[in-house]
């Protein structure tokens, strides 16, 4: 991942770095604000060997002793003898143990010198420490280097410098805790946003299709919050997003194929709430908008939706037909104002749904359909959970995937794909669907999007209406622009079915 693919993740995943982010200076604040303050007083011990010749090389000697001491001085300065005492001269405040655990010291490489320091809740005490070991270590050195039967110690320490009264604690350091808490929060941040952008294998790139599946995304339909309040938005507002992206799907689905144009779609996705019904119903009432003979077929006799998005009467249907006890002129009802739109319910729930979507009425139901219809919609249940799909997609001219952005995963669409290729059934390509309007992986709506992919910024364009299927168009950038584009696909729509229907009439004179 380069520069670019980071910024990405992090616009894409900001929520969990600043919440990563805010725990770390939260956690930091928190420990720095609940501990207590404590003092630090600081003493200063010179380390010299007494040496009454004056000799020069006496004296290097002698150097040379007193610093191969003082880190042995060091490491016992808080040795229990000098706690022990310490704790005598101040009346009993602390035990040995516990002066002993404040007390800490050092010597500086090649000195003589030894810094004593000694932390503690209260300043005064500290300082009182601080002296008291100094003082306290001069007399016990002295003792400990002086030789049995000898009267005088060759090391004499010295207190050079005495502690002060500390004015400021010198922890918790709030300001250090603090920028630490940021770092660390930061850093964690966005490590959790790359591993979760690295691990997540939804699918949310059009170019995936192509390049693994070998499938094009025939359209991107946006999220829509109130999607389940009102699913049919077509006919109710045609001049929002989703309405524009239903009609550039009918225009990609009629010219995705001209040599063998559809007559019959199965629509299906791999799991279900991926949003095939709500796509099925939209897409058929953009097609019967643009004038040709549409009939919605509701073929999941699992969970049937349909006639209640539609509002119409499902208790007879397709099952009804199937199994003789009702007419196909019977079953189908009118949806709409102008009754532009036929549907065929799901009607009764039978026990055997896929055996009777696999009989041979079912076959034979399609092909007398695909003669009175232009094109006919079949909304079949989810390709994983059960066979339905995959059985009526082998009657049918072809099918349509739905696959919902950012939840459908790369193994489950691969898995519905190849339960249709199974079948010999023709995939005509993919719709995405609750595709994000904000953000990095948003897409640009209406007569086409991109896709913009790492270095140089491949695009990926949907076509728009015109009987060269290759032909594309770039998207409005005014409303003016975005009517005459409506009334150019409305005519070469029209245009291609006149002349579809003209081919048809000479070849058959």
């Amino acid at each position: 991942m380069d520069l670019r693919d980071y910024l990405r993740v992090l616009r894409k995943r900001w929520k969990l770095a600043v919440v990563c982010l805010l725990l770390g200076v939260g956690a930091a604040a928190a420990l720095s604000w609940s501990a207590a303050p404590k003092y630090e007083a600081s003493t200063q011990l010179f380390v010299a060997a007494k040496d009454a010749s004056g000799d020069v090389s006496s004296l290097n000697a002698g150097g040379q002793f007193t610093q191969q001491r003082v880190q042995s001085y060091a490491d016992i300065i808080n040795s229990p003898d000098i706690a022990s005492a310490v704790a005598t001269q101040l009346g009993g405040e602390l035990s040995a143990k516990q002066i002993a655990s404040e007390v800490s010291a050092n010597a500086p490489l090649n000195t003589v010198l030894i810094n004593v320091h000694v932390t503690d809740r209260s300043p005064r005490r500290a300082q009182g420490i601080a002296n008291a070991v100094s003082d306290q270590f001069a007399s016990y050195a002295a003792q400990l280097e002086t030789p049995q039967g000898g009267a005088v110690s060759p090391v004499k320490v010295t207190v050079v410098k005495r502690a002060d009264l500390p004015r400021a604690p010198a922890s918790p350091r709030k300001k250090l805790n603090l920028a630490l808490g940021f770092i660390i929060g930061l850093a964690v941040g966005i490590g959790g946003a790359v591993l979760r952008e690295t691990f997540d294998t939804t699918i949310k790139d059009p170019d995936m299709l192509q390049r693994d599946l070998e499938l094009p995304a025939l359209g991107a339909i946006a999220f829509d919050p109130e999607a389940k309040r009102r699913p049919l938005i077509v006919h109710m507002d045609r001049h929002s997003t989703r309405s524009e992206a239903f009609r550039q799907l009918r225009t990609n689905l009629q010219f995705i194929d001209v040599d063998r144009p559809a007559r019959s779609i199965v629509i299906t996705s791999s799991i279900p709430e991926e949003g095939k019904t709500t796509t099925a119903a939209n897409l058929a009432i953009a097609l019967a908008q643009s004038g040709i003979r549409v009939l919605l077929v509701e073929s999941d006799l699992r969970r049937p939706k349909l006639a209640d998005y539609l509002g119409i009467e499902g208790a007879v249907g397709l099952t009804s037909v199937l199994i003789g006890q009702a007419e196909i002129t019977d079953a189908v009802q009118h949806w709409g104002e102008d009754e532009l739109l036929d549907v065929l319910p799901s009607g009764p729930i039978p026990p055997n749904p896929s055996e009777l979507l696999g009989s041979r009425g079912m076959a034979t139901l399609i092909r007398d359909l695909e003669r009175a219809y232009d094109i006919v919609l079949v909304d079949a249940p989810p390709l994983l959970p059960v066979t339905d799909a995959a059985v009526i997609a082998s009657v049918v001219s072809g099918a349509l995937v739905i696959v919902r952005h950012g939840h459908t995963k790369r193994e489950q669409l691969a898995r519905a794909i190849q339960s249709l290729r199974s079948v010999d059934a023709h995939i005509f390509g993919v719709v995405l669907t609750m595709t994000p309007t904000k953000g990095p992986d948003a897409y640009y709506y209406g007569y086409g999007y991109r896709y913009d992919k790492q270095k140089g910024r491949t695009h990926s364009e949907l076509v728009t209406p015109s009987c060269r299927p290759s032909t594309t168009m770039r998207s409005p950038s005014s409303r003016s622009r975005l009517r005459l584009r409506r009334t150019v696909a409305l005519v070469a729509s029209t245009r291609c079915r006149r002349s579809r229907a003209s081919s048809t009439a000479q070849s058959s004179t």
